[in-house]
């Protein structure tokens, strides 16, 4: 019972081959079931033209072309059944191959020599469906399942190596090694992971991160094997290839996800063997019962019996779920969320609280300018800002690049100098300007007195004083900068229920001012590294399910101890062991999206579960003769048909959830 949905998925797979054949032998059987109408008495019956068609051995033409359409149509069906019952898991194969082999020998018997009627057309009726119903159900599963071979397609087939005297030659992407340079001209595909060490240029990740973007790059900036180059020319020295290139890990997570066990599929597979039973039983219950309690003759009962095993096969029971895990997984990882660990991801629609690193998830994890303060009526806000980015632009502190990228524009300095500790002085305009710390203040005597700064202070921000000409004139706050889509992820997790909190190092000021510009619910600061996953262990001891978000390395403890682990902005190293859901971007949104995502899956898998058992509860009885007094009978043909819709329903509903995740996103 353990891979019920593998006895009934492996032996019709979602490979190319399997579809082509499964088309073949219904195209072969539909031309031979055209003689077989001809030739069946039923049919003759029915339009009357029974004289037209009938001859001498008719009846042994007749079994003759219902032969070679049952071992040839129905040989998938038959060896599929042997292979269920020799591996004790009877399923969906099983029931098909019981109802059709009934139906061949007891038509078979009746051409030589029994008393009855045949029923060679609804034997290659229910064979040609049946052919028809997986050819078409194989195409969805392929359908489910193609990201891996679009993902696969993204690397183009060689690349412009650069060799040691300066030409270039093109060679198979198998002949790069680590340390290559390579030339990737305009509108080509990056052949590698690497790092760009000449040139500029955008470059369209978006098959690859989900950044719907094209994002710029320049010297040093890092590449994605398979991503698409704009306008410029560039040329890298190779990091990564094969397995260890982003993309492969990718196509390996997704693999791995998508035939990663699912607990949801595991009440799929013990429901679809009970099933198999329950056909199997209600089968023979109700050929005995119209054998014994009606006066039908034997080949009715045999029909009820056939139709029965036929619309209750659990074919799209064994497909609800795991159509539902391959559209999600290719979903997710075509908008740079990678499934690592699948049970934790369908945990993760359960989550209540959500747990976020300060620094590179919800801030930038770099400084920036928040306030301008002018203490004197001499210099606005715009000139003590291009002041002190003009000293600033010599220095490479954190705090001086902030500052620099905040100026829309610098002046020339003369006479610059550093000062070790406490800021940096110069020239500007022929003006005496120092950008000093707080406690070159207080070395100095300078006092200040501005409620403003002391708010700053108490937000825990950055200030940077600016002195010119030996007078204070202002000051410049600084702090890490909260990402824009911060504040908005945290508004629609609190609308969904959850609740947000901050796991940081930092100081209770900085992150008491992150919270409230956010507005998270909680603050966990001042929190050392090895003691995240306490904190951790102390929420969810109060009741919470915990989802932990973070950078996937200082955070890696507190992501193991979290129900569900986020690695968010992994770039290029999807290798964190420690998370279950790896986001390539920084992006705190995606988190937001991942879980949407496990939502919206769960819900199509119980809705497939809820179809595929729901029509089983009205299809048997029916199927069985419940109505025949109201002249309402199922061929085996028909139950057929509706059996193989049930299981298409079961798909096209799989494949909806691509259209609701884009409605929602």
């Amino acid at each position: 019972m353990e891979s019920q949905t593998h006895s009934t998925h492996s032996n019709h797979g979602g490979h190319a081959h399997m579809v082509l054949d499964f088309k073949k032998r219904f195209w072969v059987s539909l031309v031979l079931t055209i003689p077989v109408l001809l030739l069946s008495p039923m049919i003759h019956r029915f339009f009357g033209i029974h004289e037209a068609v009938t001859f001498p051995g008719d009846m042994y033409l007749l079994f003759t072309l219902s032969s070679a359409i049952f071992f040839y149509g129905g040989w998938p069906f038959l060896k599929g059944a042997a292979r269920e019952i020799k591996g004790r898991s009877p399923g969906m194969m099983t029931l098909i191959g019981l109802a059709i082999a009934v139906a061949y020998i007891y038509s078979t018997a009746i051409v030589f020599g029994l008393k009855g009627k045949v029923f060679f057309w609804e034997l290659a009726s229910l064979i040609d469906i049946m052919l028809l119903g997986h050819w078409i159900e194989m195409r969805s599963i392929m359908g489910a399942g193609r990201a891996l071979e679009e993902l696969a397609k993204l690397m183009p087939s060689d690349a412009h190596r650069i060799m040691d005297d300066g030409t270039i030659t093109d060679v198979p992407l198998s002949d790069l090694q680590q340390h290559d340079r390579v030339l990737v001209k305009p509108g080509e595909k990056v052949p590698a992971d690497g790092i760009i060490i000449k040139g500029k240029t955008s470059l369209n990740e978006s098959m690859l991160t989900g950044e719907s973007q094209p994002v710029d790059k320049g010297d040093g900036d890092k590449v994605i094997g398979g991503s698409v180059n704009g306008d410029g020319s560039i040329t890298i020295e190779v990091e990564k290839t094969g397995k260890e290139s982003f993309l492969s890990q990718v196509i390996d997570l997704v693999k791995e996800a998508q035939s990663s066990k699912s607990k949801t599929q595991d009440i799929a597979n013990y429901a679809a063997f009970w099933l198999t039973i329950v056909a199997i039983v209600g089968g023979t219950l109700t050929f005995l019962g119209w054998f014994f309690l009606s006066n039908q003759v034997l080949s009715f009962g045999l029909e009820r019996t056939v139709s029965v095993m036929v619309i209750t096969c659990p074919h799209a029971l064994g497909l609800a779920v795991p159509l539902v895990v391959a559209v999600s997984t290719a979903i997710a990882a075509s908008n740079g969320l990678l499934i690592r660990n699948r049970v934790a991801f369908e945990a993760a629609r359960n989550i209540d609280a959500i747990v976020f690193d300060k620094t590179g998830t919800l801030t930038k994890g770099k400084f920036g300018v928040t306030d301008v303060i002018p203490l004197s009526h001499t210099y606005t806000k715009e000139d003590l800002l291009q002041y002190a980015a003009s000293i600033e632009v010599h220095s490479e502190h954190p705090i001086a690049k902030g500052i620099v990228e905040a100026a829309e524009t610098s002046w020339d300095v003369e006479d610059f100098k550093a000062l070790p500790g406490k800021g940096a002085q110069g020239v500007v305009q022929g003006k005496s300007v120092k950008t000093i710390s707080p406690g070159y203040l207080r070395e100095n005597d300078i006092p200040v007195d501005s409620p403003r700064i002391n708010q700053l202070n108490e937000e825990g921000k950055t200030v940077i004083y600016v002195i010119i000409d030996e007078s204070l004139v202002g000051a410049v706050a600084l702090a890490d900068m909260i990402r824009e889509e911060s504040k908005e992820a945290v508004r629609q997790f609190k609308e969904m229920g959850v609740r947000c909190l901050m796991l940081t190092g930092d100081n209770k000021k900085v992150a008491k001012w992150v919270s409230q510009q956010i507005g998270l619910d909680e603050v966990l600061a001042e929190v050392l590294p090895h003691e995240k996953s306490a904190k951790i262990k102390e929420v969810q001891g109060r009741g919470f399910i915990v989802a932990m978000t973070g950078d996937g390395v200082n955070d890696a403890p507190a992501l193991a101890q979290a129900d569900v682990g986020i690695a968010i902005g992994a770039g290029t190293d999807v290798a964190v062991e420690t998370a279950d859901i790896i986001l390539v971007k920084s992006n705190p949104l995606d988190a937001l999206a991942i879980i949407k995502l496990a939502r919206a899956t769960y819900r199509k898998m119980i809705q497939n579960l809820a179809w595929a058992t729901g029509y089983n509860a009205i299809a048997i009885p029916v199927a069985a003769g419940a109505l025949y007094s109201y002249g309402i009978v199922l061929s085996p043909a028909v139950a057929a048909i509706l059996m193989s819709l049930s299981t298409v329903i079961c798909a096209v509903n799989a494949k909806m959830l691509r259209v609701n995740i884009r409605k929602k996103s």
